[in-house]
């Protein structure tokens, strides 16, 4: 694989230029066929939470406004779930073998989502304010702990050999997990973050669940350690991808799209790639990044900036190199992804829907 320099003397890889097309009409109905195969599971397992725990969930997912009234409110784009279908079929069983996983897996995520929502400050996610704006900071850690509890108990309760060894990659995937958001919050108080470092942060925080996500199935459907494994590699490079772009997003994202503010990730002082490759990059770009961010660590009137002064921001992060960085690292974590399915032995059809779904990853909108 061709290397560059370009951070700091560091060899980077470099990407592809291109990004590959995508069949939005066959991703689209597999994340709605994730979705409308694991919701009635996953509503099934909210409705055990204690009052007004299942009602904050059922918030939370959508489900409901903040009044309690019925709601069509967006889930998110049940890409992790679509990925546990998939798995199942990678290892020649039913889809259907796969929902427990792909239930457990969107438990886990959510439970996420709850407590970086409140451990970040972020009121805005999915176009409307988060759990803890809404029903509190208690409420947001409780359900969140909650969700965690049901996702092991929905894979344990199937009582089988290949559920006790899902359930181990579930938890070694959280823990994992939770050591990239524990990364992610340390890193806002330094000045400096490596490319190595902010990568292993992203591989922990999203590469970890995605990669058991594209597991999960495949060992409920009986499939061997070396093939879940090979499956997992395609995973965890599809999550660094998919937090690659997420980082383009955080900056340069359209509120409209994202559901979040704009220059969300700059308004937390996030380390996220495209701010450390602009800061490892040299020249004077650079340079007067790293002048900036080390006098907003020390500002008391952060929270009061301008549009005006976060745009600035961003600008010296693009003249830098820190977007075209980012967005090739998405592009070369995508082929590392795919390369990796060549080396499971699955139906051509799965394969190619695996692709798919890795294509869409890259190419959503940034």
């Amino acid at each position: 694989m061709r290397t560059t320099s370009g951070t700091r003397g560091e060899k980077v890889p470099t990407a592809p230029s291109a990004n590959p097309a995508v069949d939005t009409a066959a991703v689209t109905a597999l994340l709605e066929r994730g979705r409308t195969m694991s919701t009635p599971v996953l509503r099934a397992a909210v409705d055990r939470l204690a009052p007004p725990m299942d009602t904050v969930a059922a918030y939370h997912f959508g489900w409901i406004d903040a009044h309690g009234r019925p709601s069509d409110g967006d889930g998110g784009k049940a890409v992790r779930p679509a990925l546990a279908l998939l798995s199942a079929e990678a290892a020649g069983a039913a889809p259907e073998v796969g929902v427990p996983g792909a239930v457990a897996v969107e438990l886990v995520h959510n439970f996420s989502l709850l407590h970086d929502d409140l451990m970040d400050g972020d009121e805005q996610r999915r176009h409307r304010d988060t759990v803890w704006k809404v029903h509190g900071p208690a409420q947001a850690i409780l359900v969140g702990d909650a969700l965690f509890a049901l996702a092991n108990e929905i894979l344990l309760e199937l009582g089988t050999v290949e559920a006790g060894r899902a359930t181990r990659r579930l938890t070694t995937a959280t823990r994992k997990l939770i050591d990239g958001q524990a990364q992610d919050i340390s890193y806002e108080h330094r000045e400096r973050v490596t490319v190595e470092e902010c990568l292993e942060m992203e591989g922990n925080k999203t590469g970890a669940l995605l990669a058991c996500a594209v597991s999960i199935g495949a060992v409920l459907g009986g499939a061997d350690d070396r093939t879940a494994d090979t499956l997992e590699t395609y995973g965890y490079h599809l999550g660094l991808a998919f937090q690659a772009v997420d980082d383009l997003l955080g900056i340069w994202g359209d509120p409209e799209a994202t559901g979040k503010q704009t220059w969300s990730d700059l308004r937390q002082r996030k380390k996220s790639l495209p701010v450390v490759a602009a800061l490892a990059a040299g020249g004077p770009a650079s340079e007067r990044l790293g002048e900036l961010l080390a006098a907003d660590a020390k500002s008391n009137d952060f929270d009061s900036f301008s549009e005006e002064e976060f745009a600035a921001r961003a600008a010296l992060i693009e003249e830098a190199g820190g977007r075209e960085w980012t967005s090739q690292e998405a592009r070369r974590q995508h082929a590392v992804a795919v390369e990796a399915l060549d080396r499971v032995d699955m139906p051509e059809h799965v394969r190619a829907q695996l692709v798919a779904l890795a294509d869409f990853v890259v190419v959503r909108k940034r």
